[in-house]
């Protein structure tokens, strides 16, 4: 069968299965267009020698606050330690809970357990994989101190609904936007939607830095100078121990190379969103649409495809299949977090959140990065195309 890849354009060369070769995540195409950039940036940290937090951090987050439609901006090690940090700031410990979903990256719960607290799951919505706000009502508790939902993939999560229960039980909402940068939902940006919003800057993020690298949002005054003070040890004042806090501070070198970054972003975006697009149009051409479900991108939300998750109910086997033909592909996530041991004094067992366990065995991330190719694009989709025809 042929097809274009996209509409209205010459269809690219097709080259057979297994003769085209490329990575889920391409940060060597990425890297190849700001090179010269990244190196002057690096080089003049280098040549100024001040390594930890200082004029670059504090430029960088001068840059992401407007970006974020928040007043502050605080930078941090990593994702991860900006949700514990956003949970020691509100003063979340032993004896609370917090609302959050099963279906995402262990980091989310791993931060609530961490900080003394309980993690309470609540399932997901079927189409976007995002925290069902429906089901938030009757998770709270006269022990719950917080709301923490996952803009998962790319695509905020329903901000309005929980919004609306965070506000009826008067507890704070703390959004995970590790995978959302740039994402809008209602006209807003990701990121000024609760109290505190937390960032990953993980090389595999829209705006991934050279390892690890975090960021916290608010329009808090008073939550973003406790942030500060958590991230160094606690102190306001050098030696001077205010508060109990820990070593999580993000470096100059990282953010001179988010620096450089932040200014393709959009582009970069942009052509994420494109990429979706085409693949819209080819899983379209290819007639798949009964065969695969796509992912849903909700009228009221701009959604930043952090991932494109497909979703069959042959996932194993058409992964499988496409590994053969060097199509490559990833499972975000394959075990809810319910089911995983490190989670089983919770409580909660198989069965108890149908939706985000049907996920994790029908979902499968394709690539989507933003120098992905028209011919690329073709190869994933005639490759899938070939699975549900040698099915048949």
């Amino acid at each position: 069968m042929e097809t274009n890849a996209r509409v209205g354009s010459a269809p690219p060369q097709y080259v057979p299965s297994g003769q085209m070769q490329f990575p889920f995540l391409d940060l060597k195409a990425q890297h190849s267009r700001i090179r010269h950039d990244v190196l002057a940036a690096v080089e003049k940290v280098l040549d100024d020698q001040h390594f930890i937090l200082g004029p670059e951090v504090e430029q960088l987050e001068s840059e992401i606050a407007p970006l974020t439609g928040t007043r502050f901006a605080i930078g941090c090690a990593s994702g991860s330690d900006a949700l514990v940090l956003a949970l020691m700031a509100l003063g979340i410990g032993p004896g609370d809970e917090v609302v959050t979903t099963p279906f995402t990256f262990g980091a989310t719960a791993g931060a609530i357990a961490r900080v003394g607290a309980r993690p309470v799951f609540v399932d997901i919505e079927t189409e976007t994989y995002n925290i069902d706000p429906d089901l938030l009502p009757q998770a709270v508790t006269s022990r719950t101190r917080a709301v923490m939902p996952v803009h998962l993939f790319g695509q905020a999560a329903e901000m309005a609904a929980i919004r609306k229960t965070a506000d009826d039980f008067g507890i704070p909402v703390i959004e995970d936007a590790a995978q959302a940068i740039g994402a809008r939902y209602a006209g807003k940006a990701v990121g000024s939607l609760g109290e505190i919003a937390c960032f990953s800057f993980f090389p595999s993020k829209n705006l991934g830095c050279a390892g690890d690298g975090g960021m916290l949002t608010t329009n808090d005054q008073a939550l973003a100078d406790k942030l500060r003070a958590l991230r160094v040890h606690g102190c306001r004042k050098k030696y001077q121990y205010d508060l109990i806090g820990m070593n999580s501070r993000l470096d100059a070198l990282q953010a001179a190379i988010l620096r450089v970054k932040l200014r393709h972003l959009g582009e970069w975006t942009a052509e994420r969103q494109r990429n979706a697009e085409r693949y819209r149009g080819l899983f379209h051409e290819f007639d798949l649409d009964s065969k695969v479900d796509l992912p849903c991108a909700r009228e009221n939300r701009t959604h930043v495809y952090n991932q494109f998750v497909i979703q069959t109910a042959v996932r194993d086997e058409l992964r499988e299949y496409l590994q053969r033909r060097g199509i490559p592909t990833e499972i975000y996530y394959p075990t809810p977090l319910h089911t995983e041991s490190a989670y089983r004094f919770l409580g909660y067992g198989a069965g108890d959140f149908p939706q985000a366990e049907a996920a994790a065995s029908r979902t499968l991330a394709l690539p989507i990065f933003a120098e992905l190719t028209d011919a690329q694009q073709f190869a994933v989709v005639a490759a899938i195309s070939e699975f549900f025809r040698e099915q048949r």
